[in-house]
């Protein structure tokens, strides 16, 4: 539970900060600036830190038929922490001490083309994605866990059709993913995180009423 809970804080926490930078910026062309961009650096790392625990803990916690996909889903999500941590280390150190030029914005900038940007979709829009696709498989049955279910589809379709963007070169349809992982998921782990709460409780009924036979 403690894995959902950094979870949901530090998206929401992230949200928050992009709203106050977007708000903040003079056009909608200009990026947002420091020191707004800083934290949202520093934050989608912290973020890789809790996103593999709750993958593990999923992993852990599914039933034995369902251990393969919960294992595909820690892979991938463990994927996306490896190459985010290191896109976003790479443009809070090198790209901030490099000076501004042609050759360092097609590595370093966080506008279409360059490099850490397609990485960064390579990140969160396939291999998150996949993570919560396979991990919507381990959540089978009925009330909370189809919700559950139901929300993971959800938010890695919509992840998944970010990478549209790259196919026709328009970043906008990034939104769709972006609104999948930072709105829809969240939503998802929420709803993990008092399954996960409740599993305890439930456990221990089962074990009293076997007894009691």
């Amino acid at each position: 539970m403690a894995a959902a809970v950094a979870c949901v804080l530090v998206i929401m926490t992230y949200g928050g900060v992009l709203i106050a930078g977007l708000c903040a910026l003079p056009s909608p062309q200009v990026p947002i600036g420091d020191p707004f961009f800083t934290i949202l650096e520093i934050l989608i790392i912290v973020l890789t830190l809790p996103l593999v625990a709750l993958m593990s803990v999923v992993h852990a916690w599914a039933p034995q038929q369902a251990k393969v996909y919960s294992s595909m889903a820690l892979v991938f999500m463990s994927l996306l922490a490896g190459v985010t941590a290191c896109v976003h280390f790479v443009i809070l150190t090198v790209g901030h001490a490099s000076p501004p030029n042609e050759e360092m914005a097609l590595l370093f900038s966080f506008t279409w083309p360059s490099v850490v940007y397609a990485l960064d979709i390579l990140a969160w829009d396939l291999f998150f994605a996949l993570a919560v696709l396979c991990a919507a498989v381990v959540f089978s049955g009925g009330g909370l866990l189809r919700l559950i279910r139901a929300l993971l589809l959800l938010s890695g379709t919509m992840a998944l059709l970010g990478l549209v963007s790259v196919v026709v070169g328009d970043m906008r349809w990034r939104f769709i993913g972006i609104a999948g992982y930072v709105l829809v998921f969240p939503l998802a782990v929420t709803c993990i995180g008092v399954l996960f709460f409740r599993v305890p409780t439930v456990t221990a009924a089962v074990c009293s009423a076997t007894s009691a036979e």
